[in-house]
């Protein structure tokens, strides 16, 4: 354990030292990831992962590996993902975004990339994350962005799930919201903050932690919309994280809807700041509900 400290509830690697021959670059990256089994690189299975290595690698090359500040589920979409990789080549911040795109298919995209500090790590010198998770409200199923959005046919009482949003803020034990397979070390995560919005047919839910358990929003959205069609209390998420039992919670809920928006990091790294997405939302979400 002494290459390891202990930090926000989550194990963390000591400082990296890197050759001074090679260079560290971080990337934001956005996706669509209905066609992908997840960003982690799997053997059989088609991943985000493996095409930004597949394409950064063209552009150094030499092989990359690229690291995620969080890998996101099958499914899930991200709009702000940052991922960090380090190569011996010298490419312009240019190079790395135009050839790394002009290599990867259409539903992955770099939106910035640069040299940064050897010190910079995208996932543990991460501050936070945020998600949002979009749903529609709508009395058909909708065609256009069928994807990006999942459909709720009934009304939705969106008071009382933004009531249910305040039981989830600050440091808790979220076991009863942890996916089968997390390996995490400690169901203890710390969440800063968490709304609920109401863009005309459209409800939108925004998360933001120091970090997040396997399935953990898509655990905490479908608790909250078993509140928001009535089968539940809004004290009932209250109820749940108190007695810890995943089996007690509701069923997870579809990736469609899900984006990572966010990831936040000390100024000193100087990553830029995008105004959050996705951009079909077009721009501020307006005053959350109370």
């Amino acid at each position: 354990m002494s290459d390891w400290h202990y930090k926000p509830n989550i194990l963390v690697p000591e400082e990296e030292t890197l050759p001074r021959e090679i260079k560290r670059y971080a990337a934001i990256v956005s996706y669509d990831g209905s066609g992908y089994c997840g960003f982690q690189r799997q053997k059989h299975s088609h991943t985000v992962q493996a095409e930004l290595e597949d394409a950064l690698s063209f552009v150094a090359g030499a092989p990359v590996i690229v690291a995620p500040a969080g890998r996101t589920d099958s499914g899930v979409h991200g709009d702000y993902q940052v991922i960090h990789f380090d190569s011996q080549a010298v490419r312009s911040d240019q190079s790395w975004i135009k050839g790394g795109n002009s290599k990867l298919p259409k539903n992955i995209n770099i939106r910035w990339a640069g040299q940064v500090s050897p010190k910079f790590h995208s996932r543990f010198s991460a501050l936070s994350r945020t998600y949002r998770y979009v749903v529609a409200n709508t009395p058909t199923r909708p065609a256009i962005l069928r994807s990006f959005v999942t459909w709720v046919r009934g009304d939705l009482d969106i008071r009382s799930m933004a009531k249910s949003c305040h039981f989830i803020l600050g440091e808790r034990n979220f076991s009863c919201f942890r996916g089968a397979a997390c390996q995490s070390q400690s169901t203890y995560r710390r969440v800063i903050s968490a709304n609920i919005f109401d863009c005309d047919d459209l409800l939108v839910f925004e998360i933001k932690a120091n970090a997040f358990l396997l399935h953990m929003v898509r655990n905490i959205m479908g608790a909250l919309l078993e509140v928001g069609v009535g089968k539940r209390s809004a004290d009932w998420i209250s109820e749940l994280i108190e007695d810890g039992d995943r089996t007690k919670a509701a069923a997870t809920a579809s990736p469609n809807g899900l984006f990572l928006v966010g990831v936040e990091y000390p100024m000193i790294f100087s990553l830029p700041v995008f105004r959050a997405g996705p951009i079909f939302l077009n721009g501020s979400l307006g005053a959350p509900v109370y």
